[in-house]
């Protein structure tokens, strides 16, 4: 299935705060394409809009799906993700109170998934053996990795075709975000998810990544079109590699 999102001359923020600022990406059928910025510069307010969580003051975003362009700016959270669009949202939201099973259940909800559930059951599962043994386990009480694994897992549940995860390592030790951005290569692979991933840790995100943009204070200071002109970019030897541009 052909998809494309595009974003263009995008600003937001909330009130007199301008978070985004001129935003343009793009993201194509079968790419892992990495946000990359520090804390603050704009990552997850790009990641809300898209959702329609957060409305844009202007610009465009625009999902393509078989040739038919949707305007998620005009769309509810619902319509958006009715289209087959997942958030793994930073800090992960799950709901303590409720088992591993149920929450991945719940993010079954789109009509689309319910006659896939088995299926996307099987798929979190093998992807994520500990959530099988811990089915009956409550959220609350597992670990923060374990949790990462099952925010991933609620988002696959919904037959995504554009997954969008938001900081997956913010809380995990180096070893679990060396595994969890495993996974989601993993997934991308295996089931030919589209990827946008926003993360901080840019050598991790490059591990999977087949572009990436780089921002900063809510602008996009860096377009990559590869992973190899990403490393060769002069603000990103200074930020992240430790060189001097």
């Amino acid at each position: 299935m052909a998809l494309s999102l595009a974003i263009d001359g995008l600003h937001a923020g909330y009130g007199a705060v301008k978070a985004l600022r001129g935003i343009a990406i793009g993201v194509e059928s079968g790419e892992t394409v990495a946000l990359l910025g520090t804390n603050g510069n704009g990552k997850s307010t790009l990641m809300k809009c898209i959702m329609g969580l957060v409305r844009p003051d202007s610009g465009s975003i625009t999902l393509t799906i078989d040739g038919a362009a949707h305007d998620l700016t005009r769309l509810t959270t619902e319509q958006i993700v009715d289209l087959g669009v997942a958030l793994v949202p930073e800090g992960r939201r799950l709901f303590p109170k409720l088992t591993v099973k149920e929450n991945l259940m719940l993010g079954a909800f789109r009509k689309t998934a319910r006659g896939a559930i088995d299926r996307n059951l099987a798929l979190a599962f093998e992807t994520f053996p500990v959530l099988k043994e811990r089915e009956h386990q409550l959220a609350g009480t597992m670990s923060g990795g374990q949790q990462q694994m099952l925010a991933i897992a609620r988002a696959l549940m919904s037959s995504p075709r554009l997954l969008l995860i938001d900081e997956p390592s913010v809380g995990l030790s180096p070893l679990l975000v060396s595994q969890t951005i495993a996974k989601i290569g993993e997934l991308k692979a295996r089931v030919g998810l589209t990827v946008l991933m926003a993360e901080q840790n840019f050598n991790q995100a490059i591990r999977i990544a087949d572009r990436g943009y780089i921002i900063v204070h809510g602008e996009i200071a860096v377009a990559a079109r590869s992973v190899d002109d990403l490393k060769a970019n002069d603000i990103v030897k200074r930020l992240y590699l430790g060189g001097v541009a």
